[in-house]
């Protein structure tokens, strides 16, 4: 008859033994479920594939596989952009970001750097909401869209960029009057004055300078600012004589028994 200690080794002898092929048994599992390398040709064709299909998803992960199980091949590169691309077809702007930022601060000198400064500003641009919501990823594109037109001036992305910098003024002078307007309603009219005035001297090229410069006069006019008034319809008439702002501004001074030479 063994004694007690004999029989507690062999119980300790045992479970560890078992506790062996458990962990073998769960290390062969964790290798199986690793993902198997594959050449490099092949994994950068999946991604192509399922980005013609709309998979973009998985594109992104396929080339995301040529990066990690072929990091310094010449594809591992290519795959890194065609990975942010992916990402920004899916909408997932923060993801393709996030793979930009770290290929321009890999490859600067790549061939393939103005057009991943000019996808990382799309990705704000995309953004870009409504004139009474927060104005920031219209911003960011604005700055990002100034960087590849200074950058890379002679590409055909600068020419698109400068397209895009005019919209995104414009809709940034759009946001400053939507807040005016708003300001004037409420009756705080110093406050209005400097939204109008950002929009004159920031945004002067946009579409919404005439309506800033009649607010203004209507501003001053209220207050009470007549020389203001008549300064500032003055100028809306020199530039925009025959827009329908400089008429209201005319007839409203014109009500207070202050005459413009009417502009045709």
């Amino acid at each position: 008859m063994r004694s007690s200690s004999t029989v507690s080794v062999s119980k300790f002898l045992l479970a560890f033994a078992l506790l062996a092929v458990l962990s073998a048994c769960a290390g062969n599992t964790d290798k199986d479920a690793a993902a198997p390398e594959e050449a490099v040709e092949a994994l950068y064709t999946k991604g192509t594939d399922a980005l013609d299909h709309g998979e973009f998803k998985e594109a992104a992960k396929q080339f995301a596989e040529v990066d990690r199980q072929h990091p310094y091949s010449q594809w591992a590169t290519r795959a890194q952009v065609m990975e942010a691309f992916a990402y920004y077809q899916n909408t997932d702007y923060n993801e393709a970001i996030k793979a930009l930022d770290q290929f321009i601060e890999l490859h600067p000198g790549n061939n393939q750097i103005a057009y991943a400064y000019y996808l990382r500003a799309l990705c704000n641009y995309e953004r870009i909401s409504d004139v009474r919501r927060d104005q920031t990823s219209a911003r960011e594109a604005l700055k990002g869209l100034q960087d590849v037109v200074s950058r890379f001036p002679d590409t055909e992305f600068a020419k698109d960029a400068a397209l895009k910098i005019t919209l995104i003024n414009d809709h940034l002078a759009g946001a400053e009057m939507e807040i005016g307007r708003y300001y004037i309603k409420q009756h705080l009219y110093i406050a209005a004055v400097g939204r109008f005035k950002t929009v004159i001297d920031k945004y002067q090229t946009t579409s919404h300078v005439p309506e800033a410069l009649e607010r203004l006069v209507e501003i001053y006019v209220a207050l009470g600012i007549f020389d203001e008034a008549k300064k500032n319809a003055a100028v809306l008439g020199y530039n925009f004589p025959g827009s329908d702002w400089y008429q209201d501004a005319y007839k409203l001074l014109r009500d207070k028994g202050i005459v413009l030479e009417q502009k045709k």
